[in-house]
């Protein structure tokens, strides 16, 4: 099929390369413009776009698709279909109008549970069993499509990182599978009584609370792993609290009830298994301890 590839993070890039290896034809890449980072603040083009360069596509960039200007040449490409993976901008009805099939999007969700932008992380913040993906066609509302294909993996004890890597990849096989069967796929009607929305992940809910349950921080620590991790102050250095485990332990919330760094919570208490100092890679409890040895009774602020 001759398609427009629309994304822009790590996520979408396993996308786009099974699109290449089933041998469709990408006529064009659209990703967010290159950000500056770094030393002298140089311009660096997004996953998506690197990748889409090593392909030999060509890439755009635009900062908005609203004028008409942009939308005449995106529908002057001739598209069967656009493929859209976490693009980042909003798609007016006459750029989901000009492919022929028109626009397939990868949700990282079994939806209609957990429209929005962070998907994978709101699922572990709410202990939910499972996740996946979800095959929709794109409309105008915000992951309200009817949808396609779905996948279904547990979530047990993954991090953020972690379903974030499986979910792509299986992102990826899921929407080469639709392509190949677009004709017969019977798109399903979302049940809008049962959606729930993941907003997107703001700073000030990544620092630990420790006066809640040890439960309720155990998923948070897993759902910001490894970024933007989930956070808590030791005598005035900020440490990353990236996995740790429920134990039985009681005191005042956020105080260490022993030298192994066993904190108190509101309820139970957490037993930290990684942990990353400010400027330093992560590492274990025993490796952190070696460095940072800490007392009974010390107060993480």
């Amino acid at each position: 099929m001759r398609i427009v590839f629309m994304g822009t993070p790590d996520f979408a890039v396993p996308v786009l390369n099974a699109l290449v290896k089933a041998g469709h034809d990408v006529v064009a890449v659209y990703s967010q413009p290159p950000s500056r980072s770094g030393r002298g603040k140089q311009e660096r083009p997004s996953p998506v776009h690197a990748r889409a360069t090593k392909h030999g596509i060509e890439v755009h960039h635009p900062v908005s698709l609203k004028g008409a200007d942009e939308q005449e040449a995106f529908a002057a490409l001739g598209a069967d279909v656009a493929v859209v993976a976490a693009y980042g901008l909003l798609l007016p009805q006459a750029v989901l109008d000009a492919p022929r099939h028109g626009c397939l999007n990868v949700h990282g969700s079994i939806l209609p549970r957990w429209r929005g932008a962070a998907p994978i992380h709101r699922a572990i913040q709410a202990g939910d069993e499972e996740t996946g993906i979800t095959i929709m066609q794109m409309e105008a509302g915000l992951d309200t499509g009817p949808m396609l294909l779905k996948g279904r993996t547990s979530i047990g004890r993954k991090t953020t990182g972690e379903l974030h890597d499986e979910l792509s990849e299986m992102g990826a096989r899921l929407m080469v599978e639709a392509l190949e069967r677009l004709d017969e796929l019977e798109p399903e009607v979302q049940d809008n009584a049962l959606a729930t929305y993941a907003p997107k992940i703001d700073k000030a809910e990544t620092k630990l609370d420790f006066t809640r349950a040890a439960d309720e921080l155990e998923r948070d620590a897993r759902a910001f792993a490894p970024f933007p991790g989930s956070w808590f102050e030791l005598n005035g250095t900020r440490v990353k609290l990236l996995r740790t485990v429920v134990i039985d332990g009681s005191g005042e919330p956020g105080t260490l009830i022993d030298d192994q760094f066993t904190i108190a919570c509101g309820e139970g208490a957490l037993s930290p298994v990684t942990l990353q100092k400010a400027g330093k890679p992560s590492m274990n409890r025993e490796e952190f301890l070696r460095g940072n040895p800490v007392n009974a009774g010390t107060v993480l602020s």
